[in-house]
């Protein structure tokens, strides 16, 4: 009777944070999203559905970082294949973007498949500027809209340089991004 109890309890539990997760994602509280999946994902990591919940929302909440596991667990269909590479492409682009800004690696010879998240504007904007000497930031005008804007540049911490791509729109700050 005890095992039934328990296993009822944390089914319920699992059906609460997935439940949760959707409520928080269709609220766009996708940090939250994002920090609920990371506390239950090694329990939820067959559930395709959850790990995409996962995935898109540590996305657009910035954590980035926090996508190269989901990357491996979406196999089992297409759509999960195909947000895997589209998840794979958004991460080894901050990773060479970060390198090329602290170390100096010239990113120029890369060419990846693009999106329309504004790290992967920011990559190809980057990129396509060549070997060139490192600037305090940078700034890049959007080829699809010349209203929009991003600035590029590092915080230097004692602990850990951090990657910073601010939006504009019309020379009003839309939103920050911080990337480590």
């Amino acid at each position: 009777m005890k095992t039934i109890l328990i296993f009822f309890l944390a089914f319920n539990l699992y059906a609460d944070a997935k439940q949760d997760m959707f409520n928080l994602y269709q609220n766009k509280k996708y940090e939250d999203v994002c920090s609920i999946g990371f506390k239950n994902f090694y329990a939820n990591k067959n559930d395709e559905e959850f790990v995409l919940t996962y995935s898109f929302a540590c996305l657009y909440s910035d954590y980035i970082d926090r996508l190269a596991v989901p990357i491996t667990m979406l196999k089992f269909s297409t759509e999960s294949r195909s947000n895997a590479a589209y998840f794979s492409v958004i991460l080894m682009q901050k990773k060479l973007l970060y390198h090329a800004l602290i170390d100096g690696y010239d990113v120029s010879m890369f060419k990846f498949p693009t999106t329309q998240y504004v790290l992967s504007k920011v990559f190809n904007l980057y990129s396509k500027l060549g070997k060139h000497e490192p600037r305090a930031f940078y700034i890049f005008e959007d080829p699809n809209d010349k209203k929009l804007t991003y600035k590029l540049y590092v915080i230097n911490n004692k602990d850990l340089d951090k990657l910073i791509i601010e939006e504009f729109y019309d020379t009003i700050a839309v939103k920050r991004h911080i990337y480590w």
